[in-house]
């Protein structure tokens, strides 16, 4: 089943000005559904099957021969000698949207896309389905238990398949293949007690001493891994905003699970009804708002221009989104009931802002979305 994905919107923009448009993003996110559908026409190549990596590894320049004009290469990654055939072919001639590149890892891309293709690719990162791709495709899930639950890969959505079942498949896969080419890792258990232990923290501020010591590895590994896990878009670090306003702020980042259905089975929660009244459901629901609002730039072309405040005192706002002049300061809530508590921190910080332009909002689970006279409620369907 095909979804449509509004980065389509963006990679059809890029296409009129770059020679190569490459769409990252994480296994099984829908990247090569959306360029062999974006371009029919093109010659579609994996290089995950081993005959042509080992054609394209051992003779690029013929290999490439074959698509004069342009071809879908899927998983470039797996060849990295390819790009510097790539930059020849499209400096000779530049024919915009000629290759189209997809891959799954931010570790092997960037450093070659950067010496070989600088200024000749455009970069789209491609993750799992938004929550108004959902809509969109008529596949929102009835309530926002059932949503944080079941996660948004469109795999979950298409197929008749428990989504336990599904991230139980997808985490073994992830480790025995991804894992294994990001870095050196001899305990494969260890390391997946390492991303449950991630799990268990989203949301949260991120103290890489704590976390190596609960998984017996030091901060310099626990690092490492966090570095993997974020290169394969399995998790995100939100920074803390840059103005202090003359307070003591907190420095650590914030940790977030990319899909709160890979996060909610990492924590074994399998149902409705562990989930309802799991202490990690409101972490849980701020994840996949802030996911989203990720997915959001993302689809945009967008630079992340997500962080969050907090001082030494505890007063913290979740999210502030930048967008050129334009502020948005975001609490979220996962209660379906609206209370003004709620938004004490917000008129806080617009205080320490006082700029007129800062628009304040709370997104949180309940059903009903209205404006008051100086902010913003959005229900989590609205977004």
């Amino acid at each position: 089943m095909f979804y449509s994905r509004h980065a389509s919107i963006t990679i059809e923009r890029l296409t009129k000005g770059f020679p190569v448009i490459a769409i990252t993003g994480p296994r099984q996110s829908g990247k090569t559904t959306l360029a062999r559908h974006q371009f029919p026409d093109k010659p579609y190549i994996s290089l995950e099957n081993p005959d042509e990596r080992e054609f394209a590894t051992n003779d690029p320049k013929r290999f490439l021969a074959r698509f004069p004009q342009g071809a879908v290469l899927d998983e470039i990654q797996r060849c990295p000698t390819l790009f510097s055939w790539l930059q020849g072919i499209v400096d000779q001639q530049i024919i915009p949207g000629q290759f189209i590149l997809t891959g799954s890892s931010q570790f092997e891309l960037p450093t070659s896309i950067n010496q070989s293709l600088a200024g000749r690719v455009a970069k789209v990162e491609l993750l799992p389905l938004s929550l108004s791709e959902l809509r969109a495709a008529q596949c929102m899930p009835i309530t926002v238990d059932q949503l944080i639950l079941k996660g948004s890969y469109p795999a979950v959505y298409s197929r008749d398949i428990d989504p336990a079942d599904w991230y139980s498949n997808y985490v073994t896969t992830y480790i025995e293949r991804d894992v294994r080419q990001l870095i050196n890792i001899k305990n494969l258990n260890q390391f997946q007690r390492f991303i449950k232990l991630c799990a268990a923290r989203t949301g949260q501020l991120l103290n890489l001493t704590s976390l190596g010591a609960d998984c017996g590895i030091s901060s310099h590994t626990a690092q490492e891994w966090i570095s993997v896990l974020e290169a394969s878009y399995i998790v995100r670090r939100i920074t803390p905003f840059h103005s202090n306003f003359g307070k003591r702020l907190i420095k650590a980042p914030k940790l977030y699970f990319l899909d709160t259905g890979l996060a909610s089975w990492l924590l074994n929660i399998k149902n409705i009804d562990t989930l309802s009244v799991h202490p990690f459901r409101g972490a849980l629901f701020e994840s996949m708002v802030v996911s989203d609002m990720m997915k959001q730039q993302f689809n945009h072309g967008d630079r992340l221009q997500l962080s969050f405040w907090r001082d030494n005192s505890g007063t913290e706002i979740d999210i502030i989104d930048e967008q050129d002049n334009h502020i948005k300061v975001i609490e979220i809530k996962s209660g379906a009931t609206f209370t003004t508590e709620w938004v004490q921190s917000l008129l806080k910080l617009s205080r320490l802002f006082n700029n007129p332009q800062v628009q304040l909002q709370v997104i949180y689970g309940g059903e009903e979305s209205f404006d008051r006279d100086n902010y913003h409620v959005t229900s989590w369907r609205d977004l």
